[in-house]
């Protein structure tokens, strides 16, 4: 068995983007923007910044929408900075995801990021840091729910990158549906986990449901026909 240690090099979400900031500040981690890992963490120190303006407070959740890129990522890390968990709707009703996860915190999908939080400090000082076995995820991809923590994910994408030998500073592209399991693991996880570039125009690597270099797929019962580039997803 491999020591945690080596297969979660980070406690949390939270450190992980401090963790590369600290290592890489200058590094460019989004082609078309230029956004660097610097930057990167300004924005999620105003996203925290923001929500705890809002009332939100560490342990609890947060329901998100479907935003468009970069807005989704920063979203995502700015409740995990805070100390909080991310709530994945997928199609389940409004009403019935705020019953299931007991929060009214909601975000809509009518925000822009940028805009709410452009007067908030960057300097972000958190009354809790979240541990490997703190919520980060609440998922209604099945009616159940899928609840994972932050070890959970870390483990996961420490798996995938090893599996793949995705190389710091790869130029990567993930063509995945916003708000689930998926997209967090492989395009708001794992590019930043690996030091890589996010590159949607000439990507080194892409990941998506088909014809990339690697597709997910769910269909396990068929997995003796999957080829060496194809992703198994359990859920």
């Amino acid at each position: 068995v491999e020591p945690i240690e080596y297969m979660t090099p980070y406690p949390s979400m939270r450190s992980l983007v401090e963790g590369q900031t600290i290592k890489f500040s200058d590094q460019i981690i989004m082609d078309e923007s230029k956004l660097t890992n610097k930057e990167f963490l300004s924005y999620i120190q105003k996203t925290s910044n923001w929500l705890e303006s809002l009332g939100v407070k560490p342990k609890q959740r947060v329901i998100i929408p479907k935003l468009t890129y970069p807005q989704g990522e920063i979203l995502l890390y700015g409740i995990w900075n805070l100390g909080a968990s991310a709530v994945l709707p997928s199609d389940l009703s409004m009403e019935e995801v705020k019953k299931r996860s007991g929060t009214n915190h909601r975000i809509t999908s009518k925000i822009d990021l940028f805009k709410e939080i452009v007067l908030h400090s960057d300097k972000f000082e958190p009354r809790y840091k979240p541990l490997l076995n703190n919520e980060a995820i609440l998922s209604f991809e099945k009616e159940a729910g899928i609840r994972l923590s932050h070890y959970n994910l870390l483990v996961n994408v420490n798996g995938i990158q090893k599996a793949i030998g995705l190389k710091s500073r790869t130029r990567i592209h993930c063509n995945l549906l916003v708000g689930s399991i998926c997209w967090v693991v492989f395009q708001v996880i794992l590019p930043i986990y690996c030091g890589c570039i996010y590159d949607d125009r000439k990507p080194e690597v892409t990941i998506g449901l088909s014809d990339n270099d690697y597709n997910l797929r769910k269909d396990i019962m068929n997995i003796d026909k999957f080829s060496e580039n194809d992703i198994a997803i359990c859920m």
